[in-house]
């Protein structure tokens, strides 16, 4: 080093102009956020579409096809898609089912099921339920009475019998067949004179309730009362839950049923929605 050349004094700031700096790491940040969101544009892609090939989701992303690649690489890399060897396709890979399922953990149903009970209890004037499966039993753990309600009977909290409940046939109808027939082998109590204890009729029923998509009962737990349910699926199309509207059959009468098993259904459909379904 000649004297006439100064040595940076150890506190002398040698990098590049700090305005430079922020000018750089803003351009980085505004190229990673652009980044982030393609990549989880490819997997909305892949989701609507199933397989889609490289040229494709390039023209969608309105990008260079060596642009598409390499996202589509980072996703294949953490298992959130993969690649049809056979064809060159690519679709969602099971990283995205392990997220959605940690997801689902979180999601309360009983939570998310206020607004929807109360918003079908506020319409239709009757009481909503939420039943989940405790073993040979339905018990209802999210309860919303609608403003027609007669009775000041309380379900929240309360165990009712699979056979003799819409919510119960639901979730029987949904049960896996081995479990679901050692339960029909069981002797099934009868609560009213219109109580399905056969186990021939109810396994009829229960294929209706699969075709149908929801369950029906008429004063088989008890006199007077009508009910009608759906089912509630998790993010797998596993169903979780039901969701049932009941009252008086004078109300719940046949010529309402089919307005009030609509509704039930499409209750249902939301709160699958709300617990991840149909993403």
């Amino acid at each position: 080093m000649t004297r006439t050349q100064k040595r940076p004094d150890r506190g002398e700031d040698t990098r590049e102009n700090p305005g430079t700096q922020e000018k750089q790491n803003g351009r980085g940040t505004a190229s990673a956020v652009q980044s982030v969101d393609r990549a989880v544009s490819v997997l909305e892609i892949l989701a609507r579409h199933g397989e889609v090939g490289v040229t494709e989701i390039a023209e969608e992303l309105d990008v260079h096809k060596s642009t598409a690649f390499r996202l589509l690489g980072v996703l294949e890399n953490r298992g959130l898609v993969a690649q049809a060897k056979d064809r060159g396709k690519y679709y969602l890979g099971a990283g995205v089912l392990r997220l959605a399922g940690a997801a689902a953990v979180r999601l309360d149903i009983s939570q998310e099921g206020v607004p929807v009970c109360r918003e079908v209890a506020d319409e239709l004037g009757e009481t909503v339920n939420i039943a989940v499966l405790d073993d040979d039993a339905a018990v209802n753990i999210m309860q919303a009475r609608g403003t027609a309600s007669v009775t000041a009977q309380n379900w929240l909290g309360r165990r009712t019998p699979l056979h003799a409940t819409s919510s119960g046939k639901v979730l029987l109808a949904h049960m896996p067949p081995t479990l679901r027939e050692g339960l029909l082998a069981r002797p099934l109590p009868r609560f009213t004179d219109r109580t399905v204890t056969g186990s021939s009729m109810l396994r009829a029923e229960l294929e209706a309730v699969i075709e149908q998509g929801y369950g029906v009962t008429i004063e088989e737990l008890e006199l007077g009362l009508a009910a009608v349910a759906a089912p509630v699926r998790a993010h797998d199309g596993k169903v979780i839950a039901s969701i049932s509207v009941s009252g008086p059959v004078y109300r719940l009468n046949p010529d309402r049923l089919p307005e009030v098993a609509k509704r039930t259904v499409a209750a249902g459909a939301e709160l699958s929605r709300r617990m991840g379904y149909g993403f």
